[in-house]
């Protein structure tokens, strides 16, 4: 059986755009001999649809879409087997199904539901969806088939330490595949080989599509069975989804590898396979890991822009390097035509950082607006004077500095079309740490200077008081990273984040004592009012500091 896997980019919500996308793909995988397409999980509304499941009309244009596609199998050779939303079975409860269909000769022959929906970090589909009360078989010319939808392979008891399900559907199906009289065993002395497929909406985060590949590894060396995993890409709100799909051979070698962060169509034929020593794209390396945020950022910040509905973005640009990253991201994804720079420099700003500004819009190719705040903030001040009078000038007028700044580009957004990176409408490296911004940003200049060496080089500083540096606050980037990882990602205690930290960084010239680890805590957890309120971030990291984080914001902490 020759196999496709269709790694597409579809939109939350654009049944007819998602529609012609799996059509378009299908085609091609025609015009090559497939037997079967495989389509991501959910591709045909979109993931994840959140609470657009709530709405009758969205499950009713769901099946229209279904039918639409249905209907042209008719005159298409392969089948597809595609994932969508449905209305559930039981009158009352949850009133949706995630489910795969296998769509051939025009119609719906089999229909299988997610069993096992995730409810933990970014995911609340237990929220939404009915589970399925058990797993079947299917077959497709005489090819038994099993099917399965991205969760269901994650709780494989061979592989994982700790299970967070008590059911393997993998492990169902095998069972009842050993099982089954004819059809299923049309020959005793030659069956056909196994084929465990699954339909994925898998969000990237950084060393996950490694993570993946080793797990569905394992799954077909278990039960010697190609496994072929088919997993959408693109960007829908902070989740960024990388592809990656992968088709495993019985002895856990690649048989076929798509592209990352980018679409594809692969295909593998079980009666002709040769293994392939195909470069993964994820690697333990740093600078893989580098390479791999680039590109998820990339691609998030594209999707997102475009998938609203925009064409442009601004970014405020004040010389340091988070705003010189987030142009240089935004350039890439979107193209210098569409990337406006705007510097706003208060009588804090040094003459450097608005020459660094200036640098970089040149290297980038991007128009590059001055917008002074001096006059903006006087004013506030003298208006605020009555209520600050007797007070010395503190963290009011600083963040008032900021405030000024974000209004400025909301009107710039609003009055020309174009959204706001970073202070606005998307945090494009909310989820990315100090010395990974550093990291990222040479990587910007892996081929030529984008981002100025002055302003890689000079210490950091918001420039809201004169002589203003960040570490007259925080403890320095190398030091705070490592704290603020272990406590977003892990939840460390504070003695548990010294134990860490003393094991991986023994020759460490600045070690963080029990005061600093806890006041660095302190501040997280004071500023979560902070972060529910900020922008989309993009998610990167296995725990991101996004929606995926769920803290009460009235809370006595006890650190």
């Amino acid at each position: 059986m020759k196999i496709a896997l269709a790694q597409i980019n579809p939109t939350v919500g654009d049944f007819a755009g998602n529609t012609r996308l799996i059509l378009d793909f299908v085609g091609r995988a025609a015009d090559q001999g497939a037997n079967l397409v495989l389509c991501p999980e959910l591709c045909i509304c979109g993931y994840p649809p959140a609470d657009l499941l709530e709405k009758a009309s969205f499950l009713t244009r769901a099946q229209q879409a279904l039918d639409e596609i249905a209907a042209h199998t008719a005159s298409f050779r392969p089948a597809i087997l595609c994932g969508t939303v449905m209305p559930a079975n039981a009158p009352g409860g949850k009133h949706a199904r995630n489910v795969a269909v296998l769509v051939s000769g025009g119609q719906v022959s089999f229909i299988q539901q997610k069993m096992l929906l995730p409810f933990y970090d970014v995911f609340d589909e237990q929220r939404y969806f009915e589970p399925a009360s058990r797993q079947s078989l299917t077959s497709l010319d005489g090819q038994p088939l099993a099917i399965t939808i991205c969760e269901d392979a994650w709780n494989d008891k061979g592989f994982w330490p700790r299970l967070l399900y008590s059911i393997d559907p993998v492990d169902e199906l095998m069972h009842q595949l050993d099982a089954q009289p004819p059809p299923f065993r049309t020959d005793p002395l030659e069956p056909p080989p196994r084929i465990i497929l699954n339909i994925s909406a898998s969000p990237f985060w950084c060393a996950k599509p490694q993570l993946r590949r080793n797990m569905l590894s394992a799954i077909a060396r278990r039960h010697n069975a190609f496994v072929a995993m088919v997993n959408q890409v693109g960007g829908n709100d902070s989740l960024v989804f990388d592809g990656s799909s992968i088709v495993l051979a019985p002895d856990g070698q690649v048989a076929a590898q798509a592209a990352s962060f980018r679409e594809d169509l692969i295909f593998f034929d079980t009666a002709s396979w040769q293994p392939q020593a195909a470069s993964p794209p994820e690697s333990d390396s740093e600078s893989a890991a580098t390479a791999d945020i680039w590109s998820a950022l990339v691609l998030g910040t594209r999707d997102y822009v475009r998938k609203c509905g925009f064409a442009k973005a601004l970014v405020g640009l004040s010389g340091g390097i988070d705003s010189a990253l987030v142009a240089a991201i935004a350039v890439e994804a979107l193209g210098p035509g569409n990337v406006l720079g705007v510097g706003m420099p208060s009588e804090f700003s040094s003459t450097g950082s608005i020459d660094d500004a200036r640098a970089l819009a040149a290297n980038l190719g991007i128009r590059f607006e001055l917008v002074p705040i001096h006059d903006v903030f006087m004013q506030y001040q003298r208006t605020l004077e009555p209520l600050f009078a007797g007070t010395p000038f503190g963290l009011a007028e600083e963040n008032l500095q900021s405030r000024i700044r974000g209004a400025l580009l909301m009107a710039l957004s609003n009055k020309f079309g174009a959204l706001v990176l970073t202070t606005g409408a998307l945090a494009v490296i909310g989820d990315v740490m100090k010395t990974r911004v550093y990291a990222l940003s040479r990587y910007a200049n892996r081929d030529r200077e984008v981002i100025p060496r002055n302003t890689l080089e000079k210490p950091p500083s918001a420039e809201l008081r004169p002589g203003q540096r960040d570490t007259d606050s925080l403890p320095p980037y190398e030091v705070l990273d490592p704290i603020l990882e272990a406590y977003v990602e892990r939840y460390a205690s504070p003695e548990e984040i010294l134990a860490q930290i003393a094991a991986k960084q023994a020759a460490c010239a600045h070690p963080p004592d029990i005061d600093l680890v806890r006041r660095v805590l302190s501040l997280v957890e004071r500023s979560e009012y902070k972060r529910q309120q900020a922008a989309p971030v993009l998610k990167v990291t296995e725990k991101s500091f996004g929606n995926g984080r769920r803290f009460p914001i009235a809370v006595k902490s006890e650190l």
